[in-house]
């Protein structure tokens, strides 16, 4: 049973636009969930090329894109519910040509059309409407048009506080067709004991279950670490975008 992350929401509607215009009209500024760019860069170089046409879902006024495209990315379309955010980043990069910038719901991206990206990055995007009213309904919706509006061979990027037990009900259903890997990284500054962390281990998928979830014997060093799955999307034979999206809800009523 897919059931809303009540453990690790409070009392704000993250799936709300209100919500997030009142949050962006008091903050301003930047500000990036979970991870940095600078954490993320070998994640990103290893399965996203500088070439690649990439998604960015609920991009809120983070700097990640901006720094992808210091690091060489040409073409990053970011979408997000707000409008506050929109028109505050379009203003703040309205000379930065790799950039686009538009006011979206992720559960309905019906603006773009089939197979449209070679990428989609999401850092935190499926945890706000974890956090919302209808959340499984509304967690499929995305993951539905995610899935439509990667190209065959594309890759959806999560990184989040989801693990697997969380969030691999909603990435392995069978409808996706996606080959899922996982990586665990520390949250940024974690020290265990006062040691340097282990980079490396970092850079080396997790070896899931067939239920796809941690090994039993697994511990993380960081109790609070983040989860970064990389759903490659595997050719398909049935061209899913031409049936109807109700099979992406009807398990979930």
């Amino acid at each position: 049973m897919m059931l809303r992350d009540v453990s690790a929401c409070n009392t704000y509607n993250y799936g709300d636009a209100l919500y997030w215009d009142a949050r962006y009209v008091q903050e301003g500024g930047s500000f990036d969930w979970y991870q940095r760019y600078s954490a993320l860069h070998p994640f990103v170089r290893r399965y996203v090329p500088t070439t690649s046409k990439v998604l960015m879902v609920g991009c809120g006024n983070a700097v990640m894109s901006e720094d992808m495209v210091k690091d060489g990315y040409e073409e990053i379309v970011n979408v997000d519910i707000s409008a506050v955010a929109i028109d505050m980043m379009k203003k703040k990069y309205e000379h930065v040509p790799q950039m686009k910038y538009l006011q979206m719901d992720v559960r309905d991206m019906s603006f773009f059309p089939d197979e449209s990206f070679d990428a989609v990055i999401d850092k935190g995007t499926l945890d706000s409407l974890m956090c919302g009213t209808n959340a499984p309904i509304c967690a499929a919706q995305m993951l539905g048009e995610v899935n439509r509006l990667l190209k065959n061979g594309g890759v959806y990027m999560l990184i989040t506080y989801g693990d697997p037990t969380a969030r691999m009900p909603h990435l392995s259903r069978s409808v996706f067709n996606w080959k899922i890997e996982l990586y665990i990284i520390p949250r940024p500054g974690f020290q265990k004991h006062g040691d340097p962390p282990n980079v490396k281990s970092c850079l080396e998928p997790i070896p899931l279950t067939e239920k796809g979830l941690l090994p039993a014997d697994y511990v993380m060093a960081d109790p609070d670490s983040h989860f970064i799955y990389i759903c490659k999307k595997i050719d398909e034979s049935v061209e899913l975008s031409s049936k109807s999206t109700d099979p992406l809800t009807a398990d979930l009523l």
